[in-house]
């Protein structure tokens, strides 16, 4: 665009010059010059830049990128008076998409093409349709830990070369996942695009104790809450948050809310969950009991046998008809009526209790009593006890309303130990109660029915027997079997990579194989996918499963706390000791809000209960959107035909940025 000159040269109308850089002519080339005015359109800039280049290629990806304001102007149709830009801005020319190096969660390293211009919860939605995982919306990225926070560390490491590359692939955002040969089309073109699907679908066989060992492992509170301080904003753009392209970031499930888990659809999804889990049970991250490792440790050499020779390509064997012929069966009982109407009815109107001789133990200071047998009822979500089944028609010694508690297994198979302890909200704070069951069939029916409680839900429930029915088969896996044939492959395989260093170093590999392989006996018959998916269930059964830590100040305290937060609730932790303080549930949330000036989070519940707090070890918008995200995920509808109410998210999550 030419403005009038004077005989001096000078420009006598409103134009002016912009400077705008272009990437594809390279680091050391000057930006070009343009000559616009304020009512030129971002649509006309980009073309001006076009024609003065003159390089032929595709240039549909590209975008301006305002580099003060960190700002894509992606709105091709306004006018540059109404972005606000001047001669001073620096403009980039550059690509939307750039190819980023993640860690997948099996520790393995991939290139993709990632978008750098969309808010990240859609970036990931992008890169999950590429690697085949679906419901993109449990997933995140955080950023990888400096050089220079990483231990130094001797002998080989996980994850530290570009194994595999996809970033050629590009998919459109309409399009559908197509199986071609057994996987999804767009791994069909190369053999090499075919071993990074198998990558990502069978689980790494190589692994040695000195993988385990080499890897950096939180071993408090505090260093696990130092990883969530990682965690990328999902309503800002990857270049919003200088992110670089060939960046390394870590790709992992951050919402511990696995929905609609589907063998037939989810091989890649199910593989990279595993091996999350997997991960977070060897380095520690996730507590367990050594009858527990035990398990984990024989479900891994299980699952390592089975995928030296597993194909990804390979259809389950005839899934689709055990599932119709499952489907007819039920259909059939109900057609003959298993159960009368008058019955039905009884159990629409019916509450089932437990009613049992139990031990209670209630621990206080400067008291050693130990366990007292008491008759205990447990009806709806309370539970009274008694001093003998005589006296439960008068007042009891305590009732104990379980909404909202902590329900914590204290189990230990061979020492014949079924104990469940309850910490149980009350003014004072958590009050603690254990509860010593006889036997496994005891245990699990009051297990089952404390863990609905604690969620405001009844033995009524249509959850409560399958509840029972998993309590029993975990407990079952941890029940050594008395002959165990040797296995000549276990040792060639070696044992001890399969446990948490702890253990490692507890046990000699001649202990330790014996031990698993008696465990292994209970999953033996499991196929490949069985024993990934009995692996997740076990991990989601430990007591400290899917929270997340933060290391917070409450307000009105004068010492760091830990809060951790879960897909159901919020617990106040104590940093020195790691007890639980309180709890509070989303379900008694009113609403919560975050003053950015003083960077602090406050919570109304019911009841008047006012919490507030500010975050110490990560970004106050980090723990805000995981908040705003665990209540976001259970909006979700089991219904195929409706999608994300993507709006909602960032409204849940954002705070102010998002608006």
């Amino acid at each position: 665009m030419a403005g009038l000159k004077t005989a001096s040269g000078d420009y006598i109308d409103a134009s002016w010059e912009l400077s705008v850089a272009v990437e594809e002519l390279g680091p050391e080339a000057e930006p070009l010059t343009l000559r616009v005015t304020g009512d030129v359109h971002i649509g006309g800039v980009m073309l001006q830049i076009v024609d003065k280049i003159k390089v032929k290629q595709n240039w549909s990806d590209h975008a301006l990128w305002w580099e003060q304001k960190k700002l894509w102007l992606l709105k091709t149709n306004w006018t540059l008076d109404k972005y606000g830009l001047q001669a001073d801005a620096r403009l980039r020319y550059t690509p939307q998409h750039k190819p980023v190096r993640l860690q997948l969660p099996n520790r393995r390293m991939i290139r993709v093409h990632a978008s750098f211009s969309e808010p990240v919860f859609r970036a990931v939605a992008g890169i999950c349709r590429v690697l085949s995982i679906r419901h993109a919306e449990e997933l995140s990225l955080l950023r990888a830990p400096e050089e220079k926070d990483k231990k130094k560390r001797k002998g080989p490491v996980l994850g530290t070369e570009d194994d595999f590359d996809l970033s050629g692939v590009v998919l459109p955002a309409s399009a559908e996942q197509q199986p071609f040969r057994g996987m999804p089309a767009h791994f069909s073109d190369s053999p090499a695009t075919e071993a990074c699907y198998r990558m990502l679908s069978v689980s790494w066989t190589g692994l040695s104790p000195e993988h385990v060992l080499k890897m950096p492992r939180p071993s408090n509170l505090v260093e696990k809450a130092q990883i969530n301080s990682r965690w990328l904003s999902s309503s800002r753009s990857l270049m919003q948050q200088d992110v670089r392209e060939n960046e390394q970031l870590w790709l992992r499930f951050k919402y511990y809310s696995f929905f609609d888990l589907e063998p037939k659809y989810d091989v890649v999804r199910i593989t990279q969950l595993y091996e999350q889990a997997r991960w977070a049970v060897l380095l520690e991250e996730t507590e367990s009991t050594e009858e527990e490792m035990m398990v984990f440790a024989a479900l891994q050499y299980h699952i390592n046998k089975l995928s030296l020779s597993a194909d990804p390509t390979e259809p389950a064997g005839e899934q689709g008809m055990d599932d119709l012929d499952s489907a007819l069966s039920n259909l059939q009982v109900k057609l003959e009526g298993g159960t009368s109407t008058s019955d039905m009815l009884e159990n629409l109107t019916t509450i089932p209790e437990l009613k049992d001789n139990l031990r209670i133990f209630r621990p206080r200071k400067l008291t050693l009593k130990g366990y007292k047998q008491h008759w205990v009822v447990f009806k709806e979500t309370s539970i009274s006890y008694y001093k003998s089944q005589e006296e439960a028609l008068g007042e009891p010694v305590q009732q104990l309303n379980l909404k909202g508690c902590e329900v914590v297994p204290d189990v230990n198979i061979s020492g014949q130990k079924f104990c469940i302890k309850l910490l149980v909200p009350s003014p004072e704070g958590m009050s603690e109660v254990y509860l010593r069951c006889e036997d496994e069939q005891q245990y699990a029916r009051w297990m089952a029915g404390c863990r609905l409680a604690a969620k405001g839900r009844t033995m009524a429930d249509s959850t409560y027997q399958s509840e029972v029915q998993n309590i029993l088969s975990f407990l079952q896996l941890q029940r050594a079997s008395p002959d165990t044939p040797a296995a000549p492959d276990a040792e060639a395989m070696g044992t001890q990579w399969l446990v948490s260093p702890r253990y490692q170093k507890k046990f000699k590999p001649k202990q330790l194989t014996p031990r698993i392989l008696e465990a292994h006996q209970n999953v033996a018959q499991l196929s490949l996918t069985e024993a990934k998916m009995r692996f997740i269930q076990a991990w989601q059964s430990l007591p400290d499963f899917g929270i997340s830590y933060f290391v917070v100040r409450f307000k009105g305290s004068r010492k760091d706390e830990i809060l951790g937060i879960a897909n159901n609730r919020l617990i106040r932790i104590d940093l020195a000791v790691g007890d639980v303080v309180k709890t509070w549930r989303y379900s008694n949330m009113r609403q919560w809000n975050v003053n950015w000036d003083i960077r602090q989070v406050a919570i109304e519940f019911d009841e008047h209960i006012n919490v507030a707090f500010s975050s110490v070890s990560a970004g106050c918008n980090i723990v805000h959107e995981y908040i705003g995200g665990y209540i976001f995920l259970s909006t979700r509808s089991t219904d195929k035909g409706r999608g994300l109410d993507e709006e909602l998210f960032y409204k849940l999550t954002g705070g102010h940025e998002a608006l």
